[in-house]
C-alpha cells in the first residue's frame, strides 16, 4: 500500500469530502490514477468495489454483463436484479437493477469505482442508464467514475443539482493526484467550441461587462504567447499606441475582476503575466481549454503509428468538437481560427473513415466521410470515396447523385468542373446501370 504521505489523502478523508454525494467524479485532468487506485483498492474490505471497462466491450449491455460475471466470482450471487434486466436491455431498467444489486450487496457503505469511462459512448442510452442508476441509488452506496470526459452530460447536471462532486480541482494538472497545494489555485475551464463560456471553480462567468473583455479573454486563451503589438493590431488597429494602451489595461483589468469575483478571498487573479516581451498564461490560475485538448488530440493522432491509438485520439477529438469555434463572434481572428479548427475536425472525420475502410467497415466509413463533406464540401477526393463505397454496396443511384452533388458544389464554390479521375469514376458508375 502506498503510504498516505505520498497521496496525502486517506480513505477517511476521501469519504469525508464525498459524504452525501451519490457520484464522485475524478477531475478529467487529474494524473497518476494508478497511485489513487493502489492506495484505495487495498481497502476493499471497507466496501470499495472496482470494475474496469474492457477495451473490447464498450456497449452498455456488454460491459454490464461482464461486470456481473466478474463480480459474481468473488461476491455472493451478485447480479440478482441485473441479470434478468440484461435480457430486456432497457437502459433505465438496467440502471435501476444495478442500483438494487449494489444496495443488496451490503448494508454498510459501498463505493463502486468504474474505471476507463473514456471507452463508453456517451449516447442517449448511457444518459438514461446513469440517470436511473443515480436516481435510485440507495443512500449508503456511491459511484466513482474515472474519465477525461467529465465536462459532458449527464455529469454537468449532476454536479449542478448536488448529486455529484468533482475531486481534483484543487490540484495542479501535472502533479501527483491528490498532492494538495498550500494555496490551491483557481481552476479555469474554458469552452470555445460553440458560443463560448468559461467557469472558475465550477462557477459560470455570466457578466463580462461588455463584448470587449469577453473577446480579449478568449483571444488570450487561444494565444498563450502573444506580443502587445499583436494584440493592438488585432483589437485596436486604428488607435494610437497611447490610446490602445489605455483601453487594453482597462479591458485586461475587467477580465481579472471577472475571474477574481468567482474566487473566495481578497486576492486578484490575472489571466496573463508579462515576461520577455510576451503575454503568457498567469501562474495564479490553472487553465483547462477545450480547443487545446482538441488540437492536441488531432496532432497526436497523425503522429502515432498504429490504428488503435489513432482511433482513440481521433474519437476524442471528434467528441470534443461540439460546434464551430465561438459561433457568435465575427472578428477576423475568430473567423480564421474557426476555419482552421473546422478543417482539423473534417480531417479527424476523414482519418476515422479511412481507418474504418481499412477494416472493411464500409458503413461506418461512409458515415464519417459524409460528415466530413458537411464541413469541407469541396474535397473532391472525399466525394470519390463516398461514390466508391456506394458503388461497392450496389447503391448505383446514390453514387450517381453524389457525383451530381460534387459537380454542383465545384461549380458554385470554385467555378470548375470535376477532375478527370472523378469523371472516370462516374463512367464506371454509369456502366453499372
Amino acid at each position: 500500500m502506498i503510504p498516505e504521505k505520498v497521496t496525502l489523502v486517506s480513505l477517511e478523508k476521501f469519504r469525508e469530502r464525498a459524504a452525501g454525494k451519490k457520484a464522485i467524479l475524478l477531475y478529467p485532468w487529474t494524473n497518476y490514477r494508478n497511485i489513487f487506485l493502489t492506495h484505495f483498492l487495498s481497502s476493499v474490505e471497507a466496501g470499495l468495489l472496482y470494475y474496469r471497462i474492457p477495451e473490447n466491450q464498450t456497449m452498455l449491455t456488454e460491459w454490464l454483463s461482464d461486470l456481473v460475471k466478474e463480480f459474481d466470482q468473488f461476491l455472493d450471487s451478485f447480479g440478482r436484479n441485473l441479470q434478468p434486466a440484461l435480457r430486456n436491455g432497457d437502459p433505465a431498467t438496467l440502471g435501476e437493477a444495478l442500483a438494487a444489486d449494489l444496495g443488496e450487496y451490503s448494508s454498510e457503505p459501498v463505493v463502486l469505482f468504474l474505471d476507463e469511462f473514456d471507452r463508453v459512448p456517451l449516447d442517449d442510452d448511457f444518459n438514461r442508464f446513469v440517470s436511473a442508476l443515480v436516481e435510485t441509488l440507495p443512500s449508503h452506496v456511491q459511484l466513482a467514475f474515472s474519465s477525461r470526459r467529465l465536462t459532458y452530460q449527464p455529469w454537468y447536471d449532476m454536479v449542478a443539482n448536488g448529486d455529484a462532486i468533482v475531486l481534483g480541482t484543487e490540484h495542479r494538472k501535472d502533479d501527483v493526484m491528490f498532492t494538495i497545494e498550500n494555496k490551491p489555485r483557481p481552476q479555469l475551464e474554458v469552452y470555445s467550441l460553440g458560443r463560448g463560456y468559461a467557469l472558475v471553480n465550477g462557477q459560470l462567468i455570466t457578466n463580462w461587462d461588455g463584448a470587449l473583455p469577453r473577446n480579449l479573454f478568449f483571444y488570450f486563451m487561444d494565444h498563450p504567447l502573444v506580443t502587445r503589438d499583436e494584440i493592438f493590431s488585432t483589437f485596436w488597429p486604428n488607435l494610437s499606441v497611447k490610446e490602445a494602451t489605455n483601453v487594453f489595461h482597462v479591458t485586461k483589468r475587467k477580465i481579472s475582476e471577472r475571474i477574481s469575483m468567482k474566487v473566495d478571498g481578497p486576492s486578484n487573479y490575472e489571466l496573463t503575466q508579462y515576461s520577455g516581451g510576451f503575454y503568457m498564461p498567469s501562474e495564479k490560475v490553472v487553465r483547462h481549454y477545450d480547443v487545446a485538448d482538441f488540437q492536441e488530440s488531432v496532432e497526436r493522432a497523425f503522429m502515432v503509428g498504429n490504428d488503435e491509438e489513432e482511433t482513440k485520439l481521433l474519437s476524442r477529438a471528434i467528441e470534443l468538437y461540439k460546434a464551430p469555434f465561438l459561433q457568435m463572434v465575427e472578428m477576423d481572428w475568430v473567423v480564421d481560427r474557426r476555419e482552421q479548427l473546422k478543417n482539423m475536425y473534417a480531417q479527424s472525420l476523414i482519418g476515422m473513415a479511412r481507418i474504418c475502410k481499412r477494416r472493411n467497415d464500409f458503413d461506418s466509413a461512409l458515415g464519417f466521410f459524409v460528415r466530413a463533406l458537411k464541413e469541407t464540401s469541396e474535397r473532391e477526393d472525399i466525394h470519390r470515396e463516398v461514390m466508391s463505397i456506394y458503388l461497392k454496396q450496389g447503391r448505383v443511384e446514390d453514387a450517381r447523385m453524389q457525383y451530381q452533388n460534387l459537380s454542383q458544389t465545384l461549380n458554385q464554390k470554385l467555378n470548375i468542373g470535376p477532375s478527370r479521375e472523378s469523371r472516370e469514376l462516374y463512367d464506371l458508375i454509369e456502366a453499372q446501370s
